[in-house]
C-alpha cells in the first residue's frame, strides 16, 4: 500500500498535539508539528519569529500567534511554499501525521488522506489549559482567543476556507468527550478501516 498522511487541524486548547503524539504511537508513523516551522525557516535561513526575546520568555504561547514569523506578505508566502515543498516531500516518503500549517489544503489530493479537526468546548479547553499547559486562567481565556484568531485568519488567507470548513474534512472530533487517549484510539481505528487494517499498526 503507497503511504498514508493523517492531516489534523485543532482549536487551541482542545489536545491536538497530544493526541497526534499519541496517535503517532499508535500507528507507529512520524507526526510533525511545531518542528515543521524551524525547518522552514532553516531552510531558509531566516528566524522562525521576529518576537523579542522578553517576550517569549513572558509567554512560550506566543509563538503560536505568529506560525511562519511576522515578516511581510510576500516573505510570508514564500515560507508557506517553502513549508509546502517539505510536506509534500515528507508525504511521499512516508506516512505520517502532520498537525496545522494547512496540511489538508496542501495535501488536498493526496489519494491516502485523512483530514481531521479536533474541537472541544470552551470550557474544556480552557481546562486543559489551565491544568495540562499550566496557564493561568486570564492568560489563558486571552491566548485562546488570540490563537484560534490567528490560526483561523492564516488558514484563510492560504487555503481559502478556515480549518473547521467541513467540506475539507473527513472527519470532526470533540476531544474532551473522549479526552486524549480515546480520541487518538478512535482516529487510530479510523485510519485502520480506511486505509487497511493490515497495513497500519
Amino acid at each position: 500500500m503507497k503511504n498514508y498522511v493523517i492531516t489534523i487541524a485543532r482549536e487551541f486548547g482542545s489536545m491536538g498535539r497530544p493526541i497526534a503524539k499519541r496517535l503517532s504511537e499508535l500507528l507507529g508513523i512520524e507526526y510533525y508539528d511545531r518542528d515543521i516551522v524551524e525547518m522552514t525557516a532553516k531552510k531558509m535561513n531566516l528566524p522562525v519569529s521576529v518576537i523579542s526575546n522578553a517576550e517569549e520568555k513572558k509567554s512560550g504561547f506566543f509563538q503560536m500567534l505568529f506560525p511562519l514569523g511576522t515578516e511581510s506578505p510576500e516573505q510570508q508566502r514564500r515560507l508557506f511554499e517553502t513549508q509546502a515543498k517539505l510536506i509534500h516531500g515528507w508525504s511521499e516518503k512516508e506516512s505520517c501525521i502532520i498537525v496545522g500549517r494547512c496540511a489538508d489544503y496542501v495535501l488536498a489530493d493526496h489519494p491516502n488522506a485523512l483530514h481531521v479537526y479536533i474541537y472541544a468546548p470552551y470550557a474544556d479547553r480552557l481546562a486543559n489549559c489551565v491544568g495540562a499547559l499550566g496557564m493561568k486562567k486570564d492568560e489563558a481565556k486571552r491566548m485562546i482567543a488570540e490563537v484560534d484568531r490567528a490560526r483561523n485568519t492564516y488558514h484563510k488567507f492560504f487555503a481559502g476556507y478556515t480549518p473547521d470548513d467541513p467540506k475539507h474534512k473527513h472527519l470532526i472530533i470533540n476531544s474532551a468527550f473522549l479526552e486524549v487517549e480515546g480520541t487518538a484510539q478512535a482516529l487510530a481505528a479510523v485510519a485502520r478501516v480506511k486505509f487497511g487494517e493490515n497495513e497500519v499498526m
